[in-house]
């Protein structure tokens, strides 16, 4: 197979193409690589992390792609601070800018009229399902910070000026105003209209603390 050099490290199947789109397929074009990307966008991870929540990827493939991936500026390795020192891949700022383009991809890919919904969607696709979903209740003034625990995932959410202002990986330092559990099966029945949320909050499949007028209108807003 023929190679192509760029910045002295061996690319494969470059299109040979100076259009942009050429040139993003150059970086992201081999398989598995979009989806490490969608599961970096809402915090950094360990390299475990990345393989549980894409399990039909074998680590030498996921080493690899994490290999391109940094080789190209797309992602970067950090060490954590003591105690944990655990090594993490985060997105860099380039990288990052790929946020607009997984959403757009997600919901272009979601209302595909060919291929048939399989496969259980995961908590970081959950969550940014959640955010591509959001709309605005036009309720000034409407701030609130929230936690959304998937399983054994926890994600905290804030809401400001009627905006959905942040979303990430983890506890936020600032106290949540309610707290929204559930599991990933339960919330992508949700997500794709297969349940309503109250017969999920009657089954105890879905349960709602703290201020839960607040953690309704939450749900309301991303459509649930």
């Amino acid at each position: 197979m023929r190679r192509r050099y760029s910045r002295g490290v061996a690319t494969k199947r470059r299109y040979d193409d100076g259009c942009g789109v050429a040139l993003a397929m150059d970086v992201l074009g081999e398989r598995w690589s979009v989806l490490v990307v969608r599961d970096l966008l809402l915090g950094p991870k360990r390299f475990t992390d990345l393989q549980a929540g894409l399990p039909d990827i074998s680590p030498n493939v996921l080493s690899q792609r994490l290999r391109d991936l940094q080789t190209t500026g797309v992602l970067r390795v950090r060490t954590l601070p003591r105690p944990s020192a655990s090594r993490v891949y985060e997105l860099t700022e380039w990288g990052a800018e790929l946020e607009p383009i997984v959403m757009a991809l997600g919901l272009w890919g979601s209302r595909t009229p060919v291929m048939r919904r399989e496969g259980e969607m995961r908590a970081d696709s959950l969550m940014l399902s959640l955010r591509s979903a959001f709309t605005s209740q036009d309720e000034r003034g409407w701030t609130a910070n929230y936690e959304i625990h998937i399983g054994s995932d926890m994600f905290s959410v804030r809401i400001a000026g009627d905006r959905l202002a942040e979303m990430a990986r983890g506890q936020s330092a600032t106290p949540a105003d309610a707290i929204i559990t559930t599991d990933n099966k339960t919330l992508g029945m949700l997500v794709n209209h297969e349940e309503p949320t109250d017969a999920a909050v009657e089954s105890g499949r879905l349960t709602l603390a703290g201020d839960v007028a607040a953690a309704r209108r939450f749900l309301t807003a991303v459509g649930l």
